[in-house]
């Protein structure tokens, strides 16, 4: 049945212009061929041709990133389509019995940056970065490079066969062969998935390296247990709902947590679903990239990354995407993360990693993370030493009971959704016939996509809600709003030499000076309370990814914040000038203020932190709009 496809394979291996992707999925692995196709933007993927709709595979390389405006080092990887004329499906046994499994020796390993450098970053990262409000988390690449001997297409094939036979647990294996361009992976997460209608998003985060002999109950708990990691994952999945916000008309519904277990690493992980109309490659556009490998807010992230990185990226953290013609006339969409991935050149290997840096990151924690990540990859292709218990678990009876089955590991994973929002764990259609019905708002985005979440929560409220970047809205917008909703950003809000932080304060200025409603987010929140001359300072330590319960006038409230300044009064003062104050008592750190038709919060009542997020935002439009 697969001698063909098989002696296909072959053909294609030996012929150095040949171009083909081999892709194990979803129980089957698939050979496509076809004719390369380098183009400049996602628009111009090739999906329809003079026969009609094409299937197509595409690597997106990071610096594609610029399509949204953001800004990334251009070292010219292209964005290349194979258009393909050909798909083959081959037995996984046959395959495995004619792929090379020679072993492939390394020589002249070692990383681009050294462990002290790598920590250096770190550590700037944290305090000049994160400590100055330029956003909640960033993930800073090194690279590992290493020699062999061996032909590039072979060894290529050599460690695909390594990673079939010895990583379990990946979304997708590969193999992406091009005359110029090689790279071999075992991806474990899918960034975004388009089918039938229904967008699909998998934010992973927190990574847990094995220890010798195996995880256990024990360790593994101890790492869920872990602050940090469970704060990473909160992070990753506000800032995937923003993206799903974006594209989704009913916003995005969590479902989760689950286990990501592979062989030598163990992720946790959240599902995202909702449903979408748009063409699959604007989908792709919008959800550029996934925040577990670049950071969040977004845009801010990929400023970072360039000020830090002291390379370009290549496909490391882009996508692999493989449209696949639907019977409704379109094209589904399947599109990985690039991360687990070897890069191939002339007998050099690159194998990319990253880590996540929070607030209370361990530079030397970081290092040893990237180091597990590395080898992670270079363990599961054999070109270094397996962990044996690994690979004896393998080859463990289907019956075998994964940790995740585990009822105490169950529980914990479970408990974590005690302290989400309930609004994003279920579905959320928009209201036409809500509270404020009749009502046009425009949110003023500052550059955090925050911004998208919080006009969905607002359209369920029965509001039209249309959202202007800081640098496009126009003055005449701000004035005809029923509501103007003053958008959060990242940055120092007492920074008046930046424009967008100048714009933001006239956004505020010009809706108080009108005795217009309008509501004031995080950062607006900040540069409201300088209006009413209330002191801005820096926290002693950063509040990003962090919840809290705090006084909201009325009530208290369980809110998430992402926020390193805050307004301050001295604690037990409760109105300043015009407005009323609610602030923390022993402190005096502002958490809200309102006046006559104008509201803010400190917090971001959007965020699947804040439990009571909908019900506060309600409040405060309510008196907004009063």
């Amino acid at each position: 049945m697969t001698a063909v496809p098989l002696a296909r394979l072959a053909e294609l291996t030996a012929d150095h212009d040949a171009s083909f992707v081999l892709i194990a999925r979803e129980g089957g692995i698939d050979l496509l061929t076809g004719d390369i196709v380098d183009i400049d933007r996602l628009a111009d993927i090739p999906l329809d041709g003079s026969d009609g709709a094409r299937e197509v595979f595409a690597m997106v390389p990071y610096r594609q990133v610029r399509e949204r405006g953001f800004e990334a080092h251009d070292d010219g990887t292209p964005l290349r389509c194979l258009v393909v004329t050909e798909h083959l499906r081959l037995d996984r046994a046959e395959l495995m019995g004619v792929l090379p499994q020679a072993p492939i020796v390394l020589n002249d390993g070692g990383f681009d940056i050294s462990d002290d450098d790598y920590a250096e970053i770190v550590e700037r990262v944290i305090a000049d970065e994160i400590g100055h409000g330029e956003g909640a988390n960033f993930v800073i690449r090194r690279d590992y490079r290493a020699g062999f001997e061996a032909d590039d297409r072979t060894a290529a094939l050599t460690w695909f066969r390594a990673l079939l036979a010895h990583e379990r647990g990946a979304y997708w294996t590969f193999a992406v062969v091009t005359p110029d361009q090689i790279a071999v992976g075992a991806s474990p997460e899918a960034h975004v998935v388009a089918r039938d209608g229904i967008v699909t998003m998998n934010p992973i985060s927190g990574t847990f390296r094995h220890p010798a002999g195996g995880a256990t109950r024990e360790s593994l708990s101890e790492f869920l247990s872990s602050a940090k990691e469970t704060e990473e994952l909160f992070m990753v999945v506000d800032e995937e709902l923003k993206m799903m916000s974006q594209v989704c008309s009913d916003g995005g519904r969590i479902t989760g947590p689950h286990l990501k277990e592979m062989s030598r690493l163990t992720h946790t992980e959240y599902m995202l679903r909702g449903r979408s109309r748009l063409d699959p490659r604007d989908i792709l556009r919008e959800t550029m990239f996934a925040p577990t490998v670049t950071g969040s807010p977004m845009q801010n992230a990929c400023a970072v990354i360039r000020r830090h990185e002291r390379s370009p990226r290549g496909y490391y953290s882009g996508v692999a995407a493989l449209f696949t013609p639907n019977d409704e006339g379109g094209h589904d969409l399947d599109a990985p993360i690039l991360i687990r991935t070897v890069y191939l050149h002339h007998g050099r290997l690159r194998v990319p990693v990253g880590a996540t840096l929070v607030r209370h990151s361990d530079p030397h924690g970081e290092v040893s993370e990237t180091h597990g990540k590395a080898a992670g990859v270079l363990g599961a292709i054999g070109a270094i030493e397996r962990d044996r218990a690994a690979e004896a678990r393998d080859d463990d009876a289907p019956g075998e009971v994964r940790l995740a089955d585990d009822p105490e590991i169950a529980a914990l994973l479970a408990s974590r959704n005690t302290r989400l929002a309930d609004f994003w764990m279920q579905p959320q259609d928009a209201h036409p016939g809500g509270r404020f019905a009749g009502h046009r708002a425009l949110v003023v985005d500052a550059e955090d996509r925050f911004t998208t979440m919080l006009a969905h929560q607002l359209r369920h409220l029965g509001l039209e809600v249309e959202i202007a970047s800081w640098d496009a809205v126009t003055d005449s917008a701000i004035d005809t709003a029923d509501l103007v909703i003053a958008g959060p950003g990242p940055g120092d809000p007492r920074d008046t030499a930046s424009p967008r932080i100048a714009r933001m304060q006239q956004v505020v200025a010009r809706r108080c000076d009108a005795g217009a409603p309008l509501l004031a987010v995080c950062l607006s929140h900040q540069i409201l309370a300088d209006r009413l001359g209330i002191d801005l300072v820096p926290l002693d330590a950063p509040h990003q990814g962090v919840q809290k319960t705090v006084p909201v006038f009325e009530q208290d409230a369980s809110v998430g914040f992402y926020n390193t300044y805050t307004a301050r009064v001295a604690p037990g003062t409760t109105a300043v000038t015009d407005a009323e104050v609610s602030a923390d008592a022993s402190t005096g750190d502002v958490y809200a203020l309102r006046g006559e038709r104008f509201a803010s919060v400190q917090g971001h009542l959007e965020s699947i932190l804040s439990r009571d997020g909908l019900e506060t935002l309600e409040r405060l439009t309510a008196h907004a709009l009063t």
